[in-house]
């Protein structure tokens, strides 16, 4: 397992929505998630429990990120994405749990460790924590996920599905 991550607000909100929160809990010792995503998150429709988690000690702890280095600014990423790159850039070893391609790019040019949702199903069906990716990820993309079949099937592939 992963030591300690900084998550986005989709990851947060398709997990939510499909009642799998438990699946970051297993990835991850510690989960961080920066200001400007929580109330991103709390303004748009989620469970009671993540309400909850982002509102309460819990086993999600909600950060102040720091100032965004022009590295990061110059990719133009909405608020969220540009909280989350700027804490794993200025906490070394904080992996980024992003989905938006242009923050995974802009990730990758920094050298920052990234996960994302569908990494971390995949990682949970390695563990053993789930029965079928191929299901959590239908019920994820039910819940507004974006993946082709294609990308679908070549990751289902990696772990024997």
């Amino acid at each position: 397992m992963a030591e300690t991550c900084v998550v986005n607000a989709s990851p947060l909100i398709l997990l939510d929505g499909g009642g799998l929160l438990s699946i970051l809990k297993g990835s991850f010792s510690n989960v961080l998630v920066p200001q400007e995503v929580s109330r991103e998150v709390l303004r748009g429709p989620v469970s009671g429990d993540l309400s909850i988690l982002l509102t309460s000690p819990s086993w999600i702890l909600t950060k102040d990120a720091p100032p965004p280095p022009d590295s990061i600014l110059v990719w133009d990423l909405g608020p969220g994405e540009t909280a989350v790159l700027s804490y794993a850039l200025r906490h070394a070893g904080v992996t980024a749990v992003v989905d938006d391609l242009l923050a995974r790019r802009c990730a990758n040019s920094l050298g920052l460790p990234i996960s994302g949702t569908l990494g971390m199903v995949l990682a949970a069906k390695q563990r053993g924590e789930i029965r079928s990716a191929r299901e959590v990820l239908e019920t994820l993309r039910q819940n507004g996920m974006y993946l082709s079949d294609r990308v679908m099937n070549r990751a289902l592939a990696l772990v024997g599905e």
